[in-house]
């Protein structure tokens, strides 16, 4: 039987477990020392139950269905396989640490919906082909990478993220956003940052999840874990299999978190 959300007696328990997770993924806060600047910003992960309709979903024994929403990052584009893409090797650890999949046991299906290139005005055109039909548990959605490239202003931007938001849970479905990758084609672009900073102003905002992706980045840096050149390729924009790698492994201590559940060790 699927694991239940834990009870308040066992939180110190969840805390510890994902504590450790966290630290042998380098993820932002949690404990261990950095080696080289940048500094990170804030914790990427947070600790709550911020999932639940995973949560149910996971105690009633359902079938897990994941939208992966986005751009050429979830696409996988840099990456040398389809098996290789941050979506694919998310499915394997939340399958390997929920033990879904075996002996009858409702499987975690992962649908990858990106798009390279695809800012929020084209993402928006195909949020209901391409998300909503599909009747997600959860939605991955992975945005504001390309449009300070494409010239999609930022009010037009937190706009379509909003109402792509209440589309989303309109059916019922988790969301959980994805912020920019850290890498120079990004940094190199006149106020690219903002639109990081309107995604997790609207994510506090509405109290959605968010992977922090671009902190993740830095902070493997600053530990030691990669370089930037192993983690973002020759392009200056696409991540690297070591790259899409780490980001799984954050993406699944933080999801099985934020659904109320302790992660198991995560792969080497």
């Amino acid at each position: 039987m699927p694991r239940p959300c834990p009870s308040l007696s066992s939180r110190s328990r969840l805390l510890a477990a994902v504590g450790l997770a966290a630290a042998c993924l380098g993820i932002p806060g949690s404990g261990t020392p950095a080696r080289a600047e940048p500094v990170a910003p804030p914790a990427a992960v947070t600790v709550a139950t911020g999932l639940p309709r995973l949560a149910a979903r996971l105690a009633e024994g359902g079938e897990v269905r994941i939208v992966a929403f986005g751009s050429s990052s979830t696409e996988g584009i840099g990456a040398s396989s389809p098996a290789s893409t941050y979506p694919a090797l998310l499915q394997r650890d939340l399958s390997e640490s929920l033990r879904l999949g075996v002996a009858g046991r409702p499987a975690v299906t992962m649908i990858n919906r990106g798009k390279g290139g695809d800012d929020a005005e084209a993402m928006a055109r195909r949020l209901q082909r391409d998300v909503l039909a599909e009747r997600p548990t959860l939605v991955i959605w992975q945005t504001g990478s390309n449009d300070p490239m494409t010239g999609v202003s930022v009010e037009r931007f937190a706009k379509l993220t909003r109402d792509g938001i209440a589309a989303i849970r309109s059916t019922g479905a988790d969301v959980v956003l994805m912020d920019q990758q850290w890498c120079r084609r990004l940094s190199g672009i006149d106020g690219a940052e903002r639109y990081g900073a309107a995604l997790h102003a609207l994510a506090e905002e509405l109290g959605v999840p968010v992977i922090r992706r671009h902190a993740l980045m830095q902070t493997w840096v600053a530990k030691g874990l990669l370089t930037p050149t192993q983690m973002i390729g020759p392009d200056g924009l696409h991540m690297t299999d070591a790259g899409y790698d780490r980001l799984a492994k954050a993406a699944s201590v933080q999801i099985l978190t934020q659904a109320g559940l302790a992660p198991t060790a995560p792969r080497p």
